[in-house]
């Protein structure tokens, strides 16, 4: 999907600014939390950290990383997406 295709689908479905959430999957290691944290709120151009919740996998190997910022625009959105796609040790963005 493109992008003008995936920010009119995000502005059809949402009315911002709004709190969006995004859900980050990967390996605990390396200050993969901290990692993620930053990348939003850059991303975003947030001062501050944008309200979140970590919970470890049973098994231990794995962390999910909730976060809910309020975002402007369906291209915020996106950028977020951005930055995360290509962090080291992510197993999947929801």
């Amino acid at each position: 999907m493109n992008e003008p295709s995936s920010i009119e689908l995000l502005e059809s479905t949402h009315r911002f600014p709004c709190p969006y959430m995004f859900k980050v999957i990967g390996r605990f290691e390396n200050g993969f939390v901290a990692r993620v944290v930053a990348a939003v709120r850059e991303a975003l151009d947030h001062s501050t950290d944008p309200p979140y919740k970590v919970r470890q996998s049973a098994g231990g190997r794995h962390i999910s990383v909730t976060l809910e910022p309020v975002v402007q625009t369906g291209r915020e959105v996106l950028a977020v997406y951005k930055r995360i796609r290509n962090m080291q040790g992510l197993v999947m963005c929801l």
